[in-house]
């Protein structure tokens, strides 16, 4: 702080503290005419209310002198007198790193503990579930939602469910955290759109929902196509994230219209690589906190 700002500083201080003691003094021997039954002539509702004036109590003049020696000794203490640094010469600097220090000594012996169980195991402690749960809202909600039930308009998987589309167990997903994923699903319009129809109705019936059976039979052989990647009876393949089409999730929506689009215009998803902002450590707790959730009868096996 400049000398400037400094002296402005002292200026205002001891001017607002002048003005507030000179009232302090002066306001409890101020005269206020009054009339003989002691109001002060100002009236209200036609008359019926008065103003009266009475002496201040001597509990508030005690506790009005008491924050004038509080503020005082505040500033004799503590900053805030322009550059003074205060007697105990504290700054919030100071508190922060000695805070953050003392916290970082707490989470290094948790840390130290994570280590020694399984990211599934991990998944049944207490501490290392309220700490999974906050980084998950610190650096995952804005995607998969403060429930972790995913966002369909994001293309952001529910993660309190069975379905996976690169693996659920603890090593798959530390590696979805830490890596990052991204999937593809490539556009096929230049099959035309009556075909892109009979395929949606085909997907459709994979998943037991009603569909146009005519349609599905004639998609069938173009099938063998996507099978490519979603198998022969559609099931996925978790080495390329493609999804099982044989059950009722449905990543981007599940209607007929969305189906459509899926496979005319094809989906890009990308999950971002979350190792350049967390720790080994801390991915390994969040994984576990991911795994909980999508657990939740999981029991405390350690």
């Amino acid at each position: 702080m400049s000398l400037f700002w400094s002296l402005w500083i002292m200026f205002l201080v001891v001017l607002n503290l002048g003005i507030t003691f000179f009232l302090f003094l002066w306001a409890p021997r101020a005269k206020i005419p009054v009339r003989e039954d002691g109001t002060s002539g100002h009236v209200w509702a036609h008359g019926v209310l008065r103003e009266g004036v009475r002496r201040l109590p001597m509990w508030w003049i005690i506790m009005s002198a008491a924050m004038f020696v509080i503020g005082i000794a505040y500033l004799v203490l503590f900053p805030g007198f322009g550059r003074y640094k205060g007697v105990l010469n504290w700054t919030s600097h100071g508190e922060l790193a000695a805070n953050t220090a003392a916290n970082d000594a707490k989470l290094d012996d948790m840390m130290k503990r994570f280590s020694l169980y399984p990211i599934e195991q991990l998944a049944g402690d207490p501490n290392a579930q309220q700490l999974g749960k906050r980084l998950f809202q610190d650096n995952c909600a804005a995607c998969h939602g403060r429930a972790a039930t995913g966002n369909i308009l994001l293309g952001a998987p529910d993660l309190t469910d069975k379905d996976w589309l690169y693996g659920g167990n603890g090593k798959d997903i530390y590696t979805s955290i830490h890596d990052g994923r991204s999937g593809v699903m490539p556009p096929w319009a230049s099959l035309g759109e009556d075909n892109v129809k009979n395929l949606a109705q085909y997907v459709l019936g994979l998943s037991g929902r009603p569909h146009d059976e005519k349609a599905a039979a004639a998609a069938k052989p173009l099938f063998v196509t996507c099978a490519a990647c979603h198998g022969p009876e559609g099931k996925g393949n978790p080495a390329l994230g493609a999804p099982d089409l044989t059950d009722q999730v449905w990543l981007h929506g599940g209607t007929q219209a969305d189906i459509e689009h899926s496979i005319r215009d094809g989906r890009q998803g990308h999950m971002p690589a979350w190792s350049p902002r967390l720790t080994d450590d801390q991915i390994r707790v969040l994984a576990s906190y991911v795994y909980h959730v999508s657990h939740t009868d999981h029991a405390d096996s350690r």
